[in-house]
């Protein structure tokens, strides 16, 4: 990839027609060559004078997707201003209050060209803001569902725990009287929750993937998450799955022994 640092003064309209275009369509368009000097010629929407004859490509940029929150692809082309007359969007630096240098740059845009309309006027800031709202909304939802899913399995693993602990107290009051301590008695209670917890790790994952193979040849861009979000849920859930079993734990060390023996 090769970075124009910019167009020239010469860039004109009258002159030679230029380009830039985004990395994408270099490697698109001129898969095993070099772009540069090469000639882009636009068909029916482009604009006018490089449907009159070709462009010229005297640089190539890196994508710059600004409208995805995942970037993709950039199939963009870049014109000089004083060729393209005003382009459909125009970026200002500020230094202060971005807004206030509106009325100036409608004016300045009306000089050039009377008719231009000028409309949407916002900061990338408000622009990234709207663009991710949706993306927001959804992560705040899919956020909810899973903190409810992670209580109810939180809730089921602890219950499990208990009822088996309740059932076993003979058992750890035998334990406790042949000489186990009870630590052996909580680390035991809290192997138990881990394996169940990961069991049920192992057979979500597996299924999740399998579900994610059927709906990856029904449904276009599915993508699969990679080991790194996987590696984290599973650490949470894990995590939550041995704080379920602390409470069970502890009260199978404070099984009194006798009481336990007499139990039927």
């Amino acid at each position: 990839m090769r970075t124009l640092p910019s167009f020239t003064d010469g860039d004109r309209a009258g002159n030679e027609p230029v380009v830039v275009v985004s990395e994408s369509i270099a490697q698109r368009l001129f898969p095993n060559h070099d772009a540069l000097n090469r000639q882009l010629w636009w068909t029916e929407t482009g604009p006018p004078f490089c449907r009159a004859q070709p462009c010229r490509i005297v640089g190539v940029v890196a994508d710059v997707d600004d409208e995805n929150v995942i970037p993709g692809p950039a199939l963009t082309v870049y014109h000089p201003m004083r060729q393209a007359g005003v382009p459909g969007r125009l970026f200002v630096h500020a230094s202060g209050d971005p807004y206030a240098l509106v009325p100036e740059v409608t004016r300045v845009i009306r000089a050039i060209s009377a008719d231009q309309p000028v409309e949407r006027a916002a900061t990338l800031e408000d622009i990234r803001a709207e663009v991710l709202a949706p993306e927001r909304l959804n992560a705040f939802v899919i956020s909810g569902f899973s903190g409810v899913a992670l209580l109810i399995a939180a809730v089921g693993v602890a219950g499990v725990l208990t009822f088996s602990a309740s059932a076993r107290t003979r058992e750890f009051g035998v334990r406790l009287a042949m000489g186990a301590t009870r630590r052996d008695l909580v680390m035991r209670v809290l192997r138990d929750g881990t394996l169940i917890v990961t069991i049920g790790i192992a057979a979500g994952a597996a299924g999740g993937y399998a579900f994610a193979g059927v709906a990856t040849s029904m449904v276009d861009n599915v993508d699969l998450p990679g080991a790194l979000p996987l590696l984290a849920a599973a650490a949470v859930l894990l995590g939550v799955g041995i704080l379920a079993s602390l409470m069970p734990a502890a009260r199978a060390s404070h099984v009194d022994v006798m009481e336990a023996l007499r139990s039927e």
